[in-house]
């Protein structure tokens, strides 16, 4: 009984989360929340100025396993679409952007890199869940949100990119 009695307190505290975690959810069809981050060029990147253009939000960090298989594939996609009027934002979560500099150095990519050392940003996408992938269209509106990756998720991506770049 005693084990029950500490039990229900955390599921009900789990509950609650998860429950204010879902009204905080991004609204697909709802304006996407205006940020700025330092790049790792040093310069401030702010998402509003990049109406007109397709953006990706990519929330990542260098622990993340599904990340780093992901990396190459996003890269990929930049590569591809980003004379189409196509921008991807790959915004790292974590506290200290070390570990994400040398992942970088490992799994090189040229798309801008945003670091989100605070987590501001990413709690106002309310991040659950590494990667977190946010599809806007050219006026800034959430189009598409991705939680996780699982390889196939990239032909999702790169059908939901052309279908906008057309609009």
């Amino acid at each position: 009984m005693n084990m029950l009695n500490r039990i229900i307190p955390t599921l009900i505290l789990l509950l609650s989360l998860l429950t204010a975690g879902s009204a905080l959810a991004l609204d697909v069809g709802g304006a996407a929340p205006d940020f700025t981050l330092k790049s790792r060029s040093g310069e401030n990147i702010k998402l509003s100025e990049l109406r007109g253009e397709v953006v990706m939000v990519n929330f990542w960090a260098s622990w993340c396993a599904p990340c780093r298989q992901e990396m190459p594939l996003l890269e990929e996609l930049h590569e591809r679409y980003s004379d189409l009027g196509f921008t991807l934002l790959g915004v790292n979560v974590e506290e200290d952007s070390s570990a994400a500099l040398d992942m970088l150095k490992e799994i090189p990519v040229t798309f801008p890199v945003l670091f989100d050392d605070r987590n501001t940003v990413s709690k106002l996408y309310n991040v659950i869940a590494m990667p977190t992938t946010v599809i806007l269209d050219r006026d800034g509106t959430v189009r598409y949100v991705h939680k996780g990756f699982l390889p196939g998720y990239e032909d999702k991506y790169r059908q939901q990119i052309k279908e906008l770049i057309r609009e």
